[in-house]
């Protein structure tokens, strides 16, 4: 079973470096990143250790789905470039799929990289939503069955949301699972905003979501979301 590793960046020469070498280690078949237009080093750090797609867009959406038409694998693994896989991540992948044919999908437990009591909390409330509601967000490592991936037609091509809409989608096409081995987050987001702030405003924007307000209007209250 050949995993595809797809990685959308826009000026991540900070990270992209511990991303690739994650997936590496965790045994990705084909590691692809898809740049979204990168004014930094980002390509040239990726070059030697990558797969390299130029996107005309910017936008996870359009850069992921440009990434899978190029990808080669069974299974699609979409991973942020603040996010770095753990060794064991593909094989428990691999092995999961393999035993459960209903398996179509899922993402794996959150470690965002600081310590402290609001992390954890964090960590667990995100495990609880993706295993009860079955939406796991693009920081949590969605990965696809690439026939199911191309059979809904990708990411919905949004600017914004993309992830949750995707699960939304194929969650009647068969099972949705939380791994038990882990991604690594960067607490990036959380530091600049807040983790109260943060956190009261993914609450807001996927209410706003579920209630039909457009990805367009929402990223508006999320700006700058890289």
């Amino acid at each position: 079973m050949k995993v595809s590793v797809i990685i959308p960046t826009l000026n991540e020469q900070q990270t992209i470096a511990s991303a690739i070498a994650s997936a590496t280690q965790a045994g990705a078949d084909q590691i692809i990143v898809v740049d979204g237009g990168s004014t930094d080093q980002t390509i040239q750090i990726a070059a030697g250790n990558a797969s390299i797609v130029t996107s005309d867009r910017s936008g996870r959406a359009a850069q992921q789905n440009l990434g899978a038409q190029s990808a080669v694998g069974d299974v699609l693994l979409f991973l942020h470039a603040d996010c770095r896989l753990s060794s064991d991540s593909i094989s428990d992948l691999r092995n999961r799929l393999r035993s459960s044919p209903e398996t179509i999908a899922g993402c794996f437990r959150q470690r965002i990289d600081q310590p402290g009591i609001r992390y954890r909390s964090l960590e667990a409330g995100n495990l609880w939503r993706a295993r009860l509601l079955k939406w796991a967000y693009g920081d949590q490592g969605i990965f696809v069955r690439t026939s199911v991936f191309h059979e809904y037609n990708g990411f919905p091509d949004v600017c914004f949301l993309e992830d949750l809409l995707l699960m939304k989608q194929i969650r009647r096409a068969g099972r949705i699972v939380v791994l038990d081995s882990h991604i690594e987050v960067s607490a990036r987001r959380w530091q600049r905003r807040g983790v109260l702030r943060q956190t009261l405003r993914n609450w807001v924007i996927v209410a706003l979501a579920n209630l039909g307000t457009s990805p367009e209007r929402l990223l508006r209250l999320y700006p700058n979301d890289r």
